[in-house]
């Protein structure tokens, strides 16, 4: 799953993916949980791409009172065609989620400690996401998204059974591009990132917290940096 990340960066992402201006709140975060607001990556109708704020959990467009509904953070890639919260989103509204790294947490007796797992050359990339927008009976607009997860590759099954759906450079304008997708390209897509490519170590019980925020954050523990 992914229920934190960060985005450690604060110059470099209008470049990196692609637009002429990024709207960025509050960068860098250390600690980004669901409910808060992040930067998201689409496609719009003229074909440019665009940096827009969204709140992380997904209302569906259907929804009639979205403080009845409880806000999607994950989505399996498995079954995005079958839950109706997702296939209108999948077939339109397909985004990226920037990020530098997330957190896992792996128990180890009674207590569960938090792992950092991000690029080992510190690159930022992008979650394969789903966007919906919810308008209220006033007009008034809420874009939310969620964050795709898979299956995990070697080194994150080591913390959990999921992991959020890492694109590959090369395939993100796939990802956005408003052609249908077919289940043979979606499960390409959205296969678990290369083992070699990421790097983990354990950091500090701090980041439980929602509201710790910091680079210390990130900082490694001392049981230091973990093989691969």
């Amino acid at each position: 799953m992914c229920g934190r990340f960060t985005i450690t960066v604060t110059i470099g992402i209008a470049e990196r993916f692609g637009v002429a201006h990024c709207e960025i709140p509050d960068l860098p975060r250390y600690n980004i949980a669901p409910s808060q607001a992040i930067p998201v990556i689409l496609r719009q109708e003229a074909g440019d791409r665009a940096c827009v704020p969204m709140r992380w959990g997904l209302i569906p467009s259907w929804a009639k009172d979205p403080a009845a509904v409880r806000p999607a953070v994950n989505a399996r890639a498995e079954t995005l065609d079958e839950r109706p919260t997702f296939r209108t989103p999948l077939a339109r509204h397909r985004c990226l989620v920037p990020a530098s790294g997330f957190y896992e947490w792996k128990k180890t007796g009674k207590t569960a400690f938090p792992y950092y797992i991000h690029r080992k050359d510190d690159e930022i990339f992008a979650f394969a996401g789903l966007y919906d927008l919810w308008r209220s009976p006033e007009g008034e607009m809420t874009r939310t998204c969620v964050i795709i997860t898979t299956r995990p590759n070697r080194v994150v099954s080591r913390y959990h059974d999921r992991m959020p759906a890492i694109l590959m450079l090369e395939d993100e304008d796939r990802w956005i591009d408003p052609r249908p997708l077919s289940a043979d390209e979606r499960r390409e897509l959205l296969a678990p990132y290369p083992d070699d490519l990421l790097e983990v170590y354990q950091v500090s019980t701090a980041v439980n917290k929602p509201d710790a925020e910091g680079a210390h954050l990130i900082a490694q523990s001392r049981t230091g940096t973990l093989p691969i």
